[in-house]
């Protein structure tokens, strides 16, 4: 359907229901890694729970209210962003991500996360990009920070999972903010 280039051959694509044996194998791969600060598809154990989950995110789509957009490095599915929450008629959308260690530390998801941004900003007029993460989740909060979000706040012991209350970290960037950033940065590469 589309394959956009990420550089260094890493490629973001559809993540469809038909993707399914090819999500499980990922998700089995990363399982541990992933669901550190997240149940990410911890119901998706065998093909057909994943294939639901890929389904839901499909159904949201089709809703327009989310989607669900795989990293493919060197052929091999190691991740994915998406939109949550997307809520076209009062411009908010909430934007989240994940990956499985073989995909850490290339820039994957914040270049992808560009992409997607500039999608909900320049063709669907979102006005406010929201990113939600745990406090204790480091590498989520630099992918906000490396996209010029600003820190909205923290709601504290928000999030009970595995036995624990995480505080959530609320960031967020402005349509206005995020062209006049995106203005700079192409200023700067001349």
């Amino acid at each position: 359907m589309y394959a956009i280039s990420l550089g260094e051959d890493a490629e973001l694509r559809p993540l469809e229901p038909w993707h399914a044996e090819e999500f499980l194998a990922h998700l089995e791969r990363g399982r541990e890694f992933i669901n550190q600060y997240i149940p990410f598809a911890a119901k998706a154990t065998d093909v057909q729970g994943a294939r639901e989950v890929l389904q839901r995110y499909a159904d949201m789509r089709a809703a327009d209210t989310g989607s669900l957009h795989g990293l493919w490095l060197e052929g091999k599915l190691v991740g994915g962003v998406l939109f949550l929450n997307f809520d076209a008629e009062n411009g908010n959308a909430e934007v989240g991500c994940w990956l499985e260690p073989a995909g850490t530390g290339r820039g994957l998801v914040t270049r992808a996360m560009r992409i997607l941004i500039d999608h909900a900003v320049d063709q669907r007029g979102i006005h406010r990009i929201e990113w939600v993460a745990s406090a204790g989740n480091t590498p989520s909060l630099n992918v906000a920070r490396r996209l010029g979000m600003t820190r909205d706040g923290v709601r504290r012991e928000a999030y009970p999972y595995r036995g624990v209350r995480h505080d959530l970290e609320v960031w967020s960037i402005l349509a206005p903010e995020w062209r006049e950033a995106r203005g700079r940065a192409v200023h700067s590469d001349h």
